[in-house]
C-alpha cells in the first residue's frame, strides 16, 4: 500500500489559536489538491512555541464539541491530521500535545514526556510532564507519535518500535542554534542525522514536520524530512521558508527492508526486560 504524506511547516502566531486555526484549515485545502493522505503539522503548531503563561488561554480540551478540534475534525474527515496543541486534561494540567485525526475522529493524543529545561528551554516551568507512550491503529498501519525533546530520548521511539509502530511520527518546534561552514544550522544536522538513525536501525519510516519563523528571539529552521526504512531520504524541506512538502511512500518497503535485514525479528526483548530490572535494582 502506498501513502502521501504531507509535512507542513510556517509560522505560527503565539498565543492566537483561531489565527492559525485558519492557516492549518487553508494548508490542509492545499495538502488536499496534492492528494495527500495524511499532514502533519509541526509542535504547537495551533499556539505558538514560547507562550509561558500563556499557555493557559491557549490551551484546548480535544472532544467533537469544541470550537476548534470541530473544525479540524471536520477537515479530517478526507484526509488525515496531526495536530500540535497545548492540551489541557479534566484536572486542568496542561501538556504540550500531538493528536492524530481520521475520518472524524481522535485516534490518539500523545502528551509530550520531556520538558527541555537546559539552554534556552524552560518548559517544565509551564508544562506537565507526559507519562505514557503508546503506538496506535490507523487506517495505514500502526504508529507512533513523539514530540521533539522526545526523540533525543532513544528509549521512546525504541519503545513505540517494540509495540508495533512501523512508521514514526515526529514533530517539532526546534530552534536554530551552532554554526557550521555551510549555510545549515548544526542543530538541523543533528536532528536529521537521528531520524535517519531511527529509520535505519528500527527499519521503520520515520516523517518529522519542524516549524519555520521568528518567535521571541528564536530562529525555527524548518528542514522537515521523510526517511525511508533503509535511512535513504524521501524528501526535505528547505530551511528558514514556509513550505508544504507531500511525498509518497510504499508501505511494502517494510517487506523488503525486514526480509533482508531482520532487526525487528531478532531484537531479544526478554533480555532487555532482565537487564533493565537488574539496573533499576542496583540503583536503588
Amino acid at each position: 500500500m502506498k501513502m502521501k504524506i504531507g509535512l507542513a511547516q510556517f509560522n505560527t502566531k503565539l498565543g492566537d489559536v483561531h489565527a492559525n486555526l485558519e492557516t492549518h484549515l487553508a494548508i490542509i485545502k492545499e495538502a488536499r489538491a496534492q492528494e495527500a493522505d495524511l499532514l502533519i503539522f509541526p509542535e504547537l503548531s495551533l499556539t505558538g512555541y514560547a507562550l509561558q503563561d500563556l499557555a493557559v488561554t491557549a490551551a484546548l480540551r480535544p472532544h467533537q464539541k469544541d470550537p476548534v478540534f470541530s473544525e479540524l475534525l471536520q477537515a479530517s474527515q478526507e484526509m488525515d491530521l496531526i495536530i500540535g496543541f497545548v492540551h489541557e486534561d479534566r484536572r486542568h494540567r496542561f501538556y504540550i500535545a500531538a493528536a492524530y485525526l481520521s475520518q472524524g475522529e481522535i485516534l490518539h493524543i500523545h502528551n509530550k514526556v520531556y520538558l527541555p529545561t537546559y539552554g534556552m528551554f524552560d518548559e517544565g516551568r509551564f508544562f506537565a510532564w507526559g507519562d505514557s507512550v503508546q503506538a496506535f491503529e490507523t487506517r495505514f498501519g500502526r504508529v507512533g507519535m513523539l514530540i521533539c525533546e522526545d526523540f533525543w530520548h532513544a528509549s521512546l521511539p525504541y519503545l513505540l518500535w517494540l509495540d508495533g509502530a512501523d512508521i514514526l511520527y515526529f514533530t517539532s518546534a526546534s530552534p536554530g542554534r551552532g554554526l557550521n561552514a555551510d549555510p545549515r544550522l548544526s542543530s538541523s544536522e543533528w536532528v536529521e542525522h537521528t531520524n535517519r538513525a531511527y529509520a535505519g536501525l528500527f527499519t521503520n519510516f520515520v516523517a518529522h514536520a519542524n516549524r519555520v519563523g521568528y518567535e521571541d528571539g528564536l530562529n525555527f529552521w524548518g528542514g522537515s524530512t521523510i526517511f525511508d526504512p533503509d535511512g535513504k531520504l524521501v524528501v526535505r524541506a528547505p530551511d528558514f521558508a514556509t513550505d508544504l512538502s507531500v511525498a509518497e511512500i510504499d508501505l511494502d518497503q517494510l517487506n523488503r527492508t525486514r526480509a533482508r535485514l531482520p532487526i525487528l525479528r531478532d531484537e531479544r526483548t526478554n533480555l532487555v526486560q532482565r537487564e533493565l530490572e537488574r539496573i533499576l535494582g542496583n540503583n536503588e
